[in-house]
């Protein structure tokens, strides 16, 4: 029986994501073709031997609700214990930081029911392979009174705390100032023993737009890719039922991702395309990542795009973007080439 509980808070808010934020949270950003941001810490909760977990989301959590289900790829769609889902309450000026006390609150007797004697509680945007067990481990090695899961030195917002002691600060938030455990762990001035666990092995934080491309793209690394997905700790996520990728005769394609169901005629590299998506016959992508069910025309040339799900790109049309500032088209936006005035 684990001894984790585990609580993903899904209330972030990412102003340099907000292209992609739009319609979703920051937890179901699509990602690395098939997968959504979620999918990581919720897998690695899963893979440490967690079979309880609680997502706490705050704005459009709809398509979340939608992806996670009830928690059967994760197989956590069970009788005693699983998955639990708690949307909030409104409460005005509530603090977004990872482990809200008063959001916590509003859900205070699902702490106390649960049997676990510890929790992990993590934010949803960082991509990695991390044993919680291990970070329990050092916890409980050190005695800490709260355990920071850091790379390299810089916090990935996940923290190991005893459910006693979460509970206490729940309650005694009003009294005690601290708003968050985020804020327990940043403040200087209290008498709570503080600790970290380093996972060194690869880590991204995806907290812009920048760097969810530059991110998309190490996944194409073999290094990097082998290290995230591994056979002993799978990430898992919602399964679908595509059909193969259809490559015509004219399809070149290098270097790339291609999900189930994408329909290639054009020529891709460096990028990652997902399931259902359509490339045209002429059509350049280079350094780009295409969601779910766009569609690009015919002689197109893109370089360094975000296409969000449903997007389309008429015949003929050219964008390019840097990776220092891609260009983003936003879900179920239409784009077409310039008119050139005569």
């Amino acid at each position: 029986m684990s001894r984790l509980l585990g609580v993903i808070d899904a209330a972030t808010v990412m102003g340099g994501l907000q292209d992609l934020t739009l319609n979703r949270s920051v937890a179901s950003i699509p990602f690395a073709g098939r997968y959504r941001f979620i999918d990581f810490v919720l897998s690695n909760m899963v893979n440490s031997g967690v079979d309880s977990v609680a997502i706490f989301p705050k704005h459009q959590y709809r398509s979340l609700m939608d992806h996670i289900g009830s928690g059967k790829n994760w197989d956590l769609d069970r009788k005693r214990d699983g998955l639990f889902f708690f949307p909030p309450n409104f409460e005005p000026n509530e603090t977004t930081s990872i482990g809200s006390f008063s959001r916590l609150e509003q859900h205070i007797e699902f702490f106390k029911r649960s049997h676990q004697d510890y929790v992990v509680i993590a934010s949803s945007y960082v991509i990695a392979n991390i044993d919680f067990e291990e970070a329990l481990a050092e916890h409980l090695i050190h005695d800490y009174d709260i355990t920071e899961v850091q790379h390299n030195g810089k916090s990935l917002e996940i923290y190991v705390i005893s459910k006693a002691l979460l509970i206490e600060l729940i309650e005694g938030r009003r009294s005690s100032q601290f708003i968050s455990v985020s804020d327990v762990v940043k403040q200087p001035l209290h008498n709570f023993k503080i600790g970290a666990y380093d996972h060194k092995d690869y880590t991204a934080i995806i907290d812009s737009i920048p760097a969810y491309l530059n991110h998309s793209m190490d996944l194409l690394r073999h290094d990097v890719w082998s290290r995230l997905f591994t056979q002993d700790r799978p990430i898992y996520t919602k399964v679908k039922d595509e059909p193969p990728t259809k490559y015509s005769s004219t399809a070149q394609v290098s270097n790339s991702m291609i999900a189930n169901g994408a329909d290639i005629r054009g020529s891709v590299e460096n990028s990652i395309v997902s399931r259902a998506a359509k490339i045209g016959k002429g059509s350049k992508v280079k350094n780009c990542v295409v969601m779910q069910k766009s569609h690009i025309g015919n002689d197109c040339s893109l370089e360094y795009v975000i296409l969000d799900k449903d997007v389309r790109v008429l015949d003929g049309t050219s964008l390019k973007g840097t990776a220092e500032q891609p260009l983003v088209l936003r879900k179920g936006s239409v784009r077409e080439a310039a008119m050139v005035k005569s």
